[in-house]
């Protein structure tokens, strides 16, 4: 096994890293910013190292003060959690090229599956379900236009090099797809270094679900059921349950069978997601029940996720500790043959932010108390006392709880969230206290416009 750890992250992520490689003898080092030096990663790692000042570019993704804190630690690997240099294909070879481990998919793997376009072509090839779309990227307006003709409109205009649901847009006509695909060309332009912009048929009413994948040492991939995500604002993610209440065991079947077909298409080893639209009947709109007629590849994930605890909660698995042991040429603790879920789980994302608007809302903790009780987990990244920043992504903490049924673990997300104290910063503790009383909601029978039509 692995003997020394560096995580090149921070927060809660970094937190939770942490708490699997002490648990498994694992030497902990942590980087941290400026701004970060008080935050519990920080003082709960084994060791230390301030990579630079608050700016992100300037710590947590300067590759030469990270690769200079390895160095100087005599760490023997880098985790590199999710976001910041996680899905930096460069950045794996340089890790690698240095002598060390990377935890996480080889570099062509994320290469291959970082470009929205190359990756919905691998995905076709491999006989994995995609949207009807763009097949090269619309070099120009024109050809953004004449696209859209043929694929039907309403269309979704998609930064090609995008993630984290930004980069995107929707037109429900022409004149709407030539504003959009400007404004996606722009914003691509300026934050991905990349303005290459695809055009694939959009569904205004969708779940948006993912499967969980783990490429083993051994060269095999398998799937580690399927998470429900479809509780979003601004495309992006704000609850997240496994099982999916709209997968039935046959669906799920087929799910998981595309999922490792993905995976093996491009020799994926280690954590990563594969996500998709699920496009329900318009039946099940109209008083139908649930079900589903298809599902279409949305992207790959090449790296941990942010809601991983779910499925470590259904399906009994320390995904981080399964990450380690792949990158160092373990076997899992697990059978791959007999993954099967138990029970349900649900995760709520603590953010600092507008519960109304969801805007964000830094500021400093003045009071901090997590719940505790039968299946309740926190993953967090503060104490009180710490101070919420501008400087990065507003999630101040995941809370998890499961139980036997879906409705157990609603319930005790209900009390869990009515004993979660924070003062100081903005929270979206009273949205998640109003959603887990939304009766479309606890129908299960929801979609990814969910909140739209909460607000």
């Amino acid at each position: 096994m692995i003997e020394s750890l560096l995580i090149a992250n921070r927060g809660e992520i970094a937190r939770r890293i942490i708490r699997t490689a002490k648990r498994l003898g694992i030497r902990a080092i942590a980087v941290h910013s400026e701004a970060d030096a008080g935050l519990p990663f920080v003082t709960e790692a084994d060791e230390a190292v301030n990579v630079g000042p608050a700016n992100p570019a300037q710590s947590y993704r300067n590759v030469e003060a990270i690769l200079a804190a390895a160095k100087s630690t005599g760490a023997q690997a880098i985790h590199p959690g999710y976001g910041f240099l996680s899905e930096n294909a460069d950045f794996a070879r340089t890790v690698e090229a240095s002598g060390l481990i990377w935890v996480g998919p080889g570099a062509d793997a994320i290469t291959a599956m970082g470009d929205k376009i190359n990756a919905r072509n691998l995905m076709a090839a491999a006989g994995v379900p995609v949207a009807p779309g763009t097949t090269d990227p619309a070099a120009d307006l024109d050809a953004a236009v004449a696209a859209a003709a043929e694929i039907g409109y309403p269309v979704m205009v998609k930064a090609a090099a995008g993630g984290g649901g930004m980069g995107m847009g929707v037109a429900n006509d022409e004149a709407a797809l030539r504003t959009e695909y400007d404004k996606v060309r722009g914003f691509a332009e300026r934050m991905f270094g990349d303005g290459s912009v695809l055009i694939e048929r959009y569904f205004p009413r969708v779940r948006h679900v993912e499967v969980q994948i783990l490429g083993l040492a051994d060269g095999r991939v398998v799937a580690l059921g399927e998470r429900e995500c479809s509780v979003q604002r601004r495309n992006q993610k704000l609850v997240e349950e496994s099982p999916s209440p709209a997968v039935s065991p046959e669906l799920r079947s087929r799910f998981l069978a595309a999922a490792v077909r993905a995976g093996e298409a491009v020799g994926y080893r280690n954590a990563g997601t594969v996500e998709c639209l699920l496009v329900p009947r318009q039946r099940d709109f109209e008083g139908g029940g649930p079900g589903t007629e298809e599902f279409f590849f949305l992207e790959m994930n090449t790296r941990l996720q942010v809601e991983h605890p779910v499925t470590e909660l259904v399906y009994g698995v320390d995904l981080v500790e399964e990450q380690l042991r792949v990158a160092a040429g373990l076997a899992p603790t697990f059978d791959p043959a007999a993954l099967a879920p138990r029970g349900h789980a649900i995760e709520l994302r603590i953010n600092a932010e507008d519960p109304k608007r969801f805007l964000p809302g830094p500021g400093a903790i003045t009071t901090w108390n997590e719940p505790t009780g039968s299946g309740v987990r926190v993953d967090s990244g503060y104490v009180v006392g710490n101070m919420v920043t501008p400087f990065y992504d507003s999630l101040m903490a995941k809370l998890i709880v499961s139980g036997a049924t879906r409705e157990e673990a609603v319930e005790r997300a209900k009390a869990a969230v009515a004993q979660f104290e924070i003062a100081g910063p903005k929270n979206n503790l009273p949205f998640f206290a109003e959603l887990l009383e939304n009766a479309e909601f606890l129908s299960g029978d929801y979609d990814t416009g969910i909140v739209s039509r909460m607000r």
